[in-house]
């Protein structure tokens, strides 16, 4: 699915430029961020200050160049969806009748991801705002840019661990996200990045060089297309820098669109060359993996690299799209719908037209639209080994028959996919324990 194009000039909606940083110096940078952005006549910054959010307490900043006003919101559950629901979708709804409001920069609380706030604006309805016919944010307010600031002493540590936010002290214990899951999502979802720390006379070295050139090659392939500031300290981040950033955005820049399973792995231009170790390894096969070696090949996705993610075909499930996606140490196995050679005639003509499309492409006369299609973002892992390893993942040409002609045998295999499945397997848990996880707009769990 191709990105979204800039708006057309009649599109009256207020633009909103959403802020995304993780904690400590990112957040600083995301709030130097908006305090210049919102030195601008008609802009207006929102912040939602969540540390409090477990006592059901949220703390909402409004301000512009002039005047600033704060709220205390008394949450009944307190969660991140009933800060949107309840405060923020209807607020943007508000401000964007305000005929002194121009444009709204959303300053997002770590807690926050640039992704669920986007989709929420585009779908989640509001009701009872006064003036408004009841629908989404989105009628009123568009998505003008996300912009996320990284530390860069800090980002690819965070982007290639396996530590959960709970254990970082920055969320609920009953929170299973990880560090490196938010890290990434926050790049990978941005039209626009500002690094912070980056330029120091310790810069200079040989081993800051070279870890900046290796961040730096990084964002090309995860963001390709992106600008991309690189500045020393927050204090950097001046008006003319931030706004110069934003006119700089590429018109066919996402801009806070969602996008689903069947959306190409790779957007825009990255390289496809490697570059200080880091490179972008596309996997395709056109047969279906055996999910007892696909379970025990998926260790190779979780040292030594960034992300992979995209669409698996199992063996077991033929009619079910399997979404797998992984960040640093953790990974996710989710389910994205179904085949569209496995849909009745009446769903099969109401799929996306795109989708249809680009599956008459590749159309097998014995399965249809069914492969298996991977992107995989390494920095620090031999690509030639992960290629081996799914390779071998893949089933062989008498599998492969048995496929074709004996499904009901193939459905008798071991498949630790069963419900889904989450990586690294926790101590005692047995193979096909549901996921208990957030959506995904491209899977059942992520």
């Amino acid at each position: 699915m191709a990105a979204a194009d800039s708006p057309p000039e009649s599109d009256r909606r207020t633009p909103v430029v959403v802020l995304a940083g993780f904690a400590g110096l990112a957040a600083t940078g995301v709030d130097r961020a908006a305090a210049v952005l919102g030195m601008a006549p008609g802009t207006i910054v929102v912040r939602h200050d969540l540390t409090q959010l477990r006592e059901g307490i949220v703390h909402r900043t409004v301000r512009t160049a002039t005047r600033e006003t704060s709220a205390v919101l008394e949450l009944a559950h307190g969660c991140v969806s009933c800060t949107l629901r309840m405060d923020l979708l209807p607020l943007l709804r508000t401000l964007s009748q305000r005929e002194s409001v121009d444009r709204i920069v959303l300053a997002l609380d770590p807690a926050f991801e640039a992704e669920a706030v986007c989709q929420a604006i585009e779908h989640v309805v509001v009701a009872g705002v006064h003036g408004r016919v009841d629908g989404p944010a989105g009628r009123d307010v568009r998505v003008d840019a996300v912009v996320t600031c990284l530390d860069s002493g800090a980002w690819l540590a965070d982007a290639t661990g396996d530590e959960t936010l709970a254990e970082r002290g920055l969320a609920a214990a009953d929170d299973d996200r990880t560090v490196a899951q938010v890290a990434v999502g926050q790049v990978d979802f941005a039209d626009a990045v500002i690094v912070l720390g980056a330029v120091t006379p310790e810069a200079l070295l040989a081993d800051m060089a070279v870890d900046r050139g290796k961040l730096a090659a990084v964002l090309a392939r995860l963001v390709p297309g992106a600008p991309i500031a690189w500045v020393d300290e927050p204090e950097s981040i001046t008006p003319a820098l931030a706004e110069t950033l934003l006119t700089r955005v590429p018109a066919d820049s996402r801009r806070g669109r969602i996008f689903d399973a069947h959306a190409p792995l790779l957007r825009g231009r990255p390289p496809l060359t490697g570059d200080y170790g880091v490179e972008l390894v596309e996997f395709a096969a056109a047969r279906p993996f055996h999910p007892a070696r696909l379970h025990q090949a998926l260790d190779v996705l979780l040292e030594g690299v960034v992300t992979a993610r995209g669409r698996v075909w199992l063996a077991t499930q033929p009619d079910e799209v399997v979404w797998l996606e992984s960040a640093g140490g953790g990974l996710r196995v989710g389910g994205a719908g179904r085949w569209l050679a496995a849909l009745p005639e009446e769903e099969l003509a109401e799929a996306d037209p795109e989708r249809r499309a680009m599956a008459a492409l590749r159309w097998d006369e014995r399965f249809g639209d069914r492969d298996v299609s991977l992107s995989i973002l390494v920095h620090d892992a031999d690509p030639a080994e992960i290629r081996e390893a799914l390779h071998w993942a893949l089933v062989e040409d008498d599998e492969l028959r048995l496929v074709e002609r004996a499904p009901e045998r193939v459905a008798q295999w071991e498949d630790p996919f069963g419900e889904w499945h989450a990586d690294p397997c926790a101590s005692g848990d047995q193979p096909g324990q549901p996921v208990e996880d957030a959506k995904s707009p491209r899977g059942e769990a992520k």
